[in-house]
């Protein structure tokens, strides 16, 4: 049986960091491209056709496929978490992923109040988490190191 723990606050820090250089590169870096400098200082909400599809549509579906396929984002995968259901430790319904994506929203909304949970919580769950009824899970078995003689 694996050695499971709960994922606290500053591994999970990690994960979102490197989530955050992979969506740079891949959506706003071709954002800046498309729109130019007025993209990051001009004022306007929404640039076009290409803003809603790379700044919103694809990071949604992305987020939740990713969830749903490989238990986590990229970030999640390189530091070896994994987002499960709180009651039986297994993969994310549809309806929780879209459930935990929103959640982000009133758990971000009181200056991060519901992120930094994390770091307070028994389960190590934030709002998002809570309201989703999800975990995120780190494995404590190490691996083996092997030689080639």
């Amino acid at each position: 049986m694996k050695k499971q723990e709960y994922a606290g606050f500053w591994i999970r820090f990690g994960a979102l960091l490197i989530d955050l250089v992979i969506m740079t590169i891949v959506l706003y870096i071709p954002l800046s491209f498309i729109y130019g400098e007025e993209y990051w200082i001009g004022e306007q909400f929404i640039y076009g056709f290409w803003d809603v599809l790379l700044g919103y549509v694809v990071p949604i579906v992305a987020t939740i496929w990713f969830w749903l396929r490989f238990f986590g984002t990229p970030g999640k995968m390189a530091t070896k978490l994994k987002i499960v259901d709180a009651k039986t430790g297994n993969k994310l319904s549809l309806g929780q992923a879209i459930g935990r994506y929103f959640a982000y929203i009133p758990a971000m909304l009181p200056l991060g109040l519901g992120l930094i949970w994390v770091g307070i919580d028994k389960k190590k769950q934030g709002w998002h988490d809570k309201l989703a009824g999800t975990v995120v899970i780190k494995s404590n078995e190490s691996e083996t190191v092997q030689f080639e003689e």
